[in-house]
């Protein structure tokens, strides 16, 4: 889709000077500190209010992104999200946002109208280009830790991701009832909590564990759940995996860490009723 021109700077593809702005915040997801640099005192009463589970003022940025509002309009509404790569730069646009990132740089900028969703999705899509290199990746699913171990549980929209969430008994800790956040560590995987949030429209706790299993959700009269092969594990991955640059070579790291996944992770399909006693199936 052909977006319309933005500002001088956008338009040249430059990223804008590596100089921090009067005030910010910074916001730790999976352990990587992102700082956020803004001058604009309501954009960052919005990302305290939104993130303030995840704020990090003390923790140096891993990446820093320098934030300037502009007003309604000033970009195309209809404009659909794209995320291209150009000698080590990437671009992201959508309709209330462009922002472009030097990931050997570890800086960009960001112009957007004055909403915390468009931070939001920024975080998003930069968390998956470091995940997909690192041997890690942001999977649509809800996830929580019991007994300091993580379970993931996902599967398409209208699965049950967000009524297992709002199922888990007062023992359970949650991370996310909809982006859920794993990395390679060591022998397995952790997941992280996230501040992306779905229906329960509550951000996840910031904590972390390894994980135990994986679930891949199916609605059922009754709570059951038999063990996965790797190769429906990996499907049911890659299904669900979110990323959002056509990049052949990420999208190949992406893959092989999912066969990965797979050969260390146990990972069940979970027929389940809505109500509590699910818990005590996944137990």
């Amino acid at each position: 889709m052909t977006e319309k021109a933005g500002c001088a700077a956008e338009s040249r593809g430059d990223i804008l000077p590596a100089v921090p702005l009067p005030s910010g915040v910074v916001i730790e997801v999976g352990n990587i500190p992102v700082g956020l640099n803004t001058s604009d005192p309501a954009l960052v009463g919005l990302l305290e209010h939104r993130f303030d589970r995840f704020l990090r003022p003390d923790r140096i940025p891993a990446f820093q992104f320098d934030v300037t509002v502009v007003p309604q309009g000033t970009f195309d509404p209809e404009a659909d999200l794209t995320v291209v790569a150009s000698d080590g730069r990437w671009t992201l646009r959508r309709g209330d946002f462009r922002a472009e990132w030097d990931a050997g740089k570890r800086r960009g900028w960001i112009r957007q109208t004055l909403n915390p969703y468009a931070i939001d999705s920024v975080l998003r899509i930069v968390h998956t280009l470091v995940l997909a290199a690192e041997g890690g990746f942001l999977l649509h699913a809800s996830s929580a830790v019991r007994g300091g171990r993580a379970v993931l549980f996902t599967g398409p929209s209208g699965s049950g991701k967000t009524t297992i969430a709002r199922l888990a008994p007062p023992d359970v800790t949650l991370l996310t009832d909809e982006i859920s956040y794993v990395r390679r560590t060591g022998d397995g995987y952790t997941a992280f909590g996230t501040p992306f949030a779905g229906e329960l429209g509550e951000s996840g706790e910031s904590t972390s564990a390894p994980i135990a299993a994986l679930f891949r959700l199916d609605r059922g009269a009754d709570n059951l759940h038999e063990r996965l092969g790797d190769a429906e594990t990996v499907r049911t991955l890659m299904r669900n995996i979110l990323f959002f640059a056509t990049d052949r070579s990420l999208t190949r790291h992406l893959l092989d860490t999912a066969c990965d996944f797979a050969a260390r992770v146990p990972a069940y399909r979970l027929a389940f009723a809505p109500d509590a006693r699910v818990w005590s199936t996944i137990q």
